[in-house]
């Protein structure tokens, strides 16, 4: 179905919420998207007064509010998060389009007061867990009325300013209006130009100077340590700007650091990169144009624009923080070449000493004072021995190695904007080829560390189990935890290329993951050890039998599992305990039975439940719908296993140290009982246990240990929903 939103850029009103609700549409059904266009005009249409935006699905053409409620009808229900359909999104569109739309404040501040309350503990408008149609048209409408977006950031109202920031921070909120601004613009010099036409937009950006098959990207990971998720973000989003101008990707290590690095941690990397699907054209290293790298530092230190310098470090580093000179700055040049073959020898003052780029002095930028582009040192490479005594460093290195490989486009994240100058600078004194650079924001997680250095100290410390601990945020420790390659690779383009700097909750990721998982995990049971409760049901089976059922009602490929039925049952004490003498319940997958005396000890907890089947009950009848298991000799003991941050701020300062953050208890363990079938799963498979949640195997059942492992993969709703926990310590 073809269909087009056209926005006035000139609008009183800008259709932020058309344009929010348009791109999370085109995030959830991204195989049939949304096409968008922009006029430099007042209306789409003259003769349509409120003509902010038109929707034009097969020729039907919706204009201003009715537009929006013509993409809602659009939004998928699975997007909702929960099975909350239009009723109270309705209302809170309706509420926006009418109260939220008032340039008069004090009018407006009855609609307002009513949001901050609304907000008070919830996340989203509508929903708990993600995003949606309401969020988009109360947001939008804020976001286009000046008078409303000053007051809500001037922290007038905590709760909305709260849940406004966290939108404007997210790709398809905040990125609607970096796609409007970018897109107006473009159409605004189109017309200076005397070039007037339609802007056709997207929500990616566009290469400066990008020809389709010549586009060259690449991805350069130093291989000190596993692939992140961050690294992740950077090397999906190089492999598809490559795929998108049919260009090419390259693969780089950036191996200068002898000390850090190990072959173990590059074949990891090569690993998870394809795990990822991303297979580099090219596989190179930078250490493959070691001499090369030499050669341009001879040809610096004999134009001048280099020096070598003995500075003791600490005193470097307050000579450039205060922008004073080195008194080894003006070496002449034979002296700086003497001393740089000191560097390459590793001679006591060799060692001692480091090569300087002579850019500036006192550089508002810092990274222009004078940067370090060698230094030595003698830990033996991975890949060239002993060869080298000395290294170039990142800063240096890259540059050089992106122009003589070919690279016409390098894209990095925006912690490197202040070191952009630095690296014209060596193309240019190179006198190589230039290469443009485009800045994106990395992936930011609260509670979460993504620094190599700090993710080696809680290995080295035995806080976590290795680099692929389901605590961690590399490829393999989320992929253990039960992440999926494709939940893993949505969440990320899904994320983009935007300059935003992001700071995502995990619920986010993981509610994209279980998109992925729902409609594949095999459905299967389990009861939670602790109190479980054996229920005595009479006018049941009057010994045990088995039948074949469908791993999954909605997905018959599946296939079937074995469900033992019998007249002695266990249930879960959660559930017991909300029981009462003489109540009927439901058992899923099975049909009602009376449960005619509870039965608990002093301490209120249920000890037995004596009750009768009841198989002509009307499940519709019933309040409590239970899980339950057939109690006979084989059923699968399994150990359930829940994680928590490994710190607990949500976002660690530059003057912080994160030591002093860590939380105490991260492991929690949880013992139960699971249906027979667990005893022939398989390590890694992903599964749902009803009303607990979805888990993959770690470790399948063994008669040696005699239990099944289980990881709980969290659905972006809720941390544990089987049981209280048993908490062990790391």
């Amino acid at each position: 179905m073809s269909i087009k939103l056209t926005v006035a850029a000139k609008a009183r009103a800008t259709a932020f919420a058309e344009l929010t609700l348009a791109a999370l549409i085109n995030h959830y059904e991204p195989t049939s998207p949304i096409a968008f266009a922009f006029v430099d005009e007042p209306l789409v249409d003259k003769a349509q007064p409120e003509s902010k935006c038109a929707l034009d699905i097969n020729g039907t053409l919706y204009y201003g509010d009715a537009a929006f409620t013509a993409l809602a009808e659009r939004f998928p229900q699975s997007a909702y998060g929960a099975d909350l359909k239009s009723k109270y999104s309705d209302e809170w569109i309706k509420f926006a389009f009418s109260s939220l739309i008032v340039k008069d404040f004090k009018q407006i501040t009855p609609a307002l007061e009513k949001l901050e309350s609304h907000l008070n503990f919830r996340s989203f408008v509508v929903g708990t867990y993600t995003p949606n149609i309401a969020d988009a048209a109360v947001w939008g409408t804020l976001r286009s009325n000046v008078v409303v977006s000053s007051a809500v950031k001037s922290g007038s109202y905590i709760n909305i300013a709260r849940w406004y920031k966290f939108l404007e921070a997210h790709p398809h909120f905040g990125g609607s209006v970096d796609t409007y601004n970018k897109e107006v613009t473009e159409i605004r010099k189109a017309a200076k130009s005397g070039q007037k036409k339609e802007s056709k937009a997207s929500f990616d950006i566009d290469l400066i100077d990008a020809q389709e098959g010549k586009v060259v990207t690449r991805f350069p990971p130093e291989p000190s340590g596993y692939l992140h998720i961050g690294h992740a973000k950077a090397a999906l989003l190089n492999q598809y700007f490559a795929q998108l101008y049919k260009g090419k990707l390259i693969i780089r290590f950036d191996d200068t650091n002898p000390s850090k690095e190990k072959v173990e941690f590059e074949e990891s990397i090569v690993e998870d990169l394809e795990l990822l699907g991303i297979k580099g054209d090219m596989v190179t290293h930078s250490s493959d144009y070691f001499d090369t790298m030499y050669d341009y530092a001879i040809q610096l230190i004999k134009e001048g624009k280099a020096y070598v310098d003995d500075t003791p470090v600490e005193k470097m580093r307050e000579e450039r923080g205060e922008g004073i000179a080195s008194a080894r700055r003006d070496r002449t040049v034979e002296e700086n070449l003497k001393f740089f073959d000191e560097m390459k020898n590793a001679t006591e003052i060799g060692l001692k000493s480091t090569l300087r780029a002579k850019i500036s002095v006192d550089d508002n930028n810092k990274a222009l004072r004078d940067p370090v582009i060698y230094r030595t040192n003698l830990t033996p490479h991975h890949r060239t021995g002993t060869q080298w005594k000395m290294y170039p460093t990142y800063d240096f290195c890259v540059p050089i190695v992106d122009s003589l490989e070919g690279v016409t486009h390098a894209l990095r994240t925006i912690e490197y904007r202040d070191r952009n100058p630095q690296y014209a600078w060596f193309l240019e004194n190179l006198h190589i080829r230039k290469v443009h650079i485009w800045d994106f924001a990395r992936v930011n997680f609260q509670r979460t560390l993504l620094s190599k250095r700090k993710l080696q100290w809680f290995v080295d410390n035995n806080k976590v189990t290795g680099w692929d601990d389901p605590r961690f945020p590399t490829v393999r420790g989320v992929r253990r935890r039960g992440m999926t390659v494709e939940g893993l690779r949505s969440f990320i383009l899904a994320t983009g290329p935007s300059k935003n700097i992001i700071n995502l909750e995990w619920s986010l990721i993981w509610a994209t993951n279980k998109k992925v998982i729902d409609p594949i995990a095999p459905r299967h049971t389990a009861i939670t050890l602790k109190n479980a409760v054996k229920v005595t049901l009479s006018g049941g089976p009057e010994k045990p039998y088995s039948e074949e059922k469908p791993k999954h009602k909605k997905n018959p490929a599946l296939g079937n599992k074995t469900v033992w039925f019998s007249s002695n049952l266990l249930i879960d004490q959660e559930d017991a305990a909300l029981t009462k003498d003489g109540e009927e319940v439901t058992l899923m997958d099975w049909g009602n039975a009376i449960f005619d005396k509870v039965i608990k000890d002093d301490a209120g907890v249920v000890t037995a439940i004596e009750g009768r089947l009841h198989l002509e009950g009307d499940f519709k009848k019933t309040e409590k719908k239970l899980t339950w298991l057939a109690d006979v000799a084989d059923l699968t003991p399994v150990e359930l296993v829940d994680f928590d941050h490994l710190i607990n701020k949500d976002k660690i300062e530059e003057d912080e140290n994160f030591e002093d953050f860590l939380t105490e208890f991260t492991e929690f363990k949880t013992q139960a009982i699971a249906d027979v079938n667990l005893r022939t799963a398989k390590k890694g498979e992903i599964l749902q246990f009803e009303r607990k949640g979805y888990f993959r195997i770690d470790e399948p059942f063994s008669e040696a240990t005699g239990k099944a492992v289980l990881f709980t993969i969290p659905d972006g709703k809720v941390v544990n929903r089987y049981g209280a926990k048993q908490v062990t310590a790391n």
